[in-house]
C-alpha cells in the first residue's frame, strides 16, 4: 500500500497565518522523509482556516527542499487561469524536480463566487471551456503538438525537458470520473468532504469507462481521506475535537482558524450540533494507529485501491506529525533513493 499525502496549510486560532505555510513546508520534509510517495498541496481562496492560495509557490518550495517524494497540486482550479500559463509554471516546477511534479486539475472555484471574480474578472463558461482547457494543458506540459488548425498550434511552454508532470483529474462527482477516464488519466475523489456521495460509484465509473492512453494504459486511481492516528484513541478523539469545531462552522458558511481542542472541547453543543458531531465520529477515520491502518484497509480493499492520500487537519502540528509516523511505521513506508 502507497501512501500519499494532501496538506491543506490550516490556520489556526492565535497564531499569525503565514505560520501554516512554513508548517507545510516542514511537514513535507517530514514525510519525505518517512517514506510517503506523494506531497500534494490545495488551492483555496479567502478562507480563514485554508490559507494555501498558490499550490504553484508552495510545490516550488517543497520540491527544492525534499529529495524524493512527489510533489503534486489538488488541485490547481483551472478555470481561473490560462491554460498556457499553468502549463509553463509546471514545465517550470517539472525543470526544478524532474519526475517528482503531479500536476492535479479541478473545475471547482475554492471560493464563493466574489473572490471568483476578483481573481478572475473576465470567467469563460465552465461547463463549455474546461475539456478544452485540460488537453491544451496536456499537451503543453507534455510537449506535444497542438490540433492542425489550432491558433496556438506554434506556441511552446518552456522550458522544455527530457520529463513532464503527471496530470491527474480531481473530483467529488460524477464529472470528474467520466472526463479523467475520456481523457485517459489517472483519478483522485475527495473522499474527505465527499461522504454524502456515492465513491463506489465514481470509481466504477471511471473504471468501466476508461479509454487507455499512451502514458497510462490501465485506469489508476486513489482517493483523498481524513484520517488521524494518535498514540491512543482518548488522544486521537481530543485532537480531533478542532475539526469537529471547524466542520460545525463550516456547516453555517463560516470559515474560521482552527481553535484548540481545549476549547472546542468546552464549547457546548445544541441538539442539533451534538447530533451533526455525533454523526462526523461514527464516519470519522480516526483513533489509535491500529483503529485507523484498519478503517483504511477495509477502504482501500473496498475500492480496490493500492494508494491513499491522507489528509490530517490539527490544531498544533506536532500531533499531525506524530499521525503521519504513526501510520508511516504502521505500513511499513521507508524513504527509498527515488519516489
Amino acid at each position: 500500500m502507497r501512501l500519499s499525502v494532501l496538506d491543506q496549510s490550516t490556520a489556526s486560532r492565535g497564531k499569525p497565518q503565514d505560520l501554516a505555510i512554513r508548517e507545510t513546508l516542514a511537514l513535507a520534509r517530514h514525510c519525505d522523509a518517512l517514506g510517503y510517495h506523494r506531497y500534494w498541496v490545495s488551492e483555496h481562496h479567502n478562507s480563514g482556516n485554508i490559507v494555501g492560495t498558490a499550490p504553484e509557490v508552495l510545490m516550488s518550495a517543497i520540491a527544492a527542499t525534499t529529495p524524493r517524494i512527489r510533489v503534486g497540486s489538488a488541485g490547481v482550479m483551472l478555470p481561473h487561469y490560462s491554460a498556457f500559463k499553468v502549463a509553463e509554471q509546471f514545465r517550470v516546477l517539472e525543470a526544478i524536480a524532474p519526475g517528482r511534479i503531479d500536476l492535479g486539475l479541478g473545475r471547482a472555484p475554492g471560493s464563493d463566487r466574489l473572490t471568483s471574480l476578483a481573481i478572475n474578472p473576465n470567467p469563460q463558461d465552465v461547463h463549455d471551456q474546461f475539456p478544452q482547457q485540460v488537453q491544451e494543458l496536456r499537451c503543453w506540459v507534455r510537449g506535444e503538438p497542438l490540433p492542425d488548425g489550432h491558433p496556438f498550434a506554434r506556441v511552446v511552454a518552456h522550458p522544455t525537458g527530457a520529463t513532464a508532470p503527471e496530470m491527474w483529474m480531481l473530483g467529488s462527482s460524477d464529472y470528474g470520473a467520466q472526463l479523467g477516464a475520456y481523457l485517459g488519466m489517472p483519478y483522485a475523489f475527495a473522499y474527505f468532504f465527499s461522504y454524502g456521495y456515492d465513491v463506489d460509484q465514481a470509481l466504477a465509473l471511471y473504471r468501466k469507462s476508461y479509454r487507455p492512453s499512451e502514458r497510462h494504459p490501465k485506469p489508476q486511481c486513489t482517493i483523498c481521506v481524513w484520517a488521524l492516528a494518535a498514540d491512543t484513541e482518548a488522544e486521537a478523539l481530543f485532537q480531533f475535537k478542532s475539526r469537529e469545531h471547524a466542520m460545525l462552522e463550516r456547516e453555517v458558511g463560516i470559515r474560521r482558524p482552527l481553535i484548540s481542542p481545549e476549547e472546542a472541547a468546552a464549547h457546548e453543543l445544541s441538539p442539533r450540533e451534538q447530533a451533526f458531531v455525533d454523526n462526523l465520529r461514527r464516519n470519522a477515520v480516526v483513533g489509535s494507529v491500529e483503529q485507523v491502518k484498519e478503517k483504511l484497509d477495509a477502504l482501500a480493499k473496498r475500492l480496490d485501491l493500492d494508494e491513499l492520500v491522507v489528509v490530517t487537519w490539527t490544531y498544533d502540528p506536532a500531533p499531525r506529525m506524530r499521525s503521519y509516523e504513526l501510520l508511516a511505521q504502521a505500513y511499513g513506508l521507508q524513504a527509498s533513493p527515488k519516489a
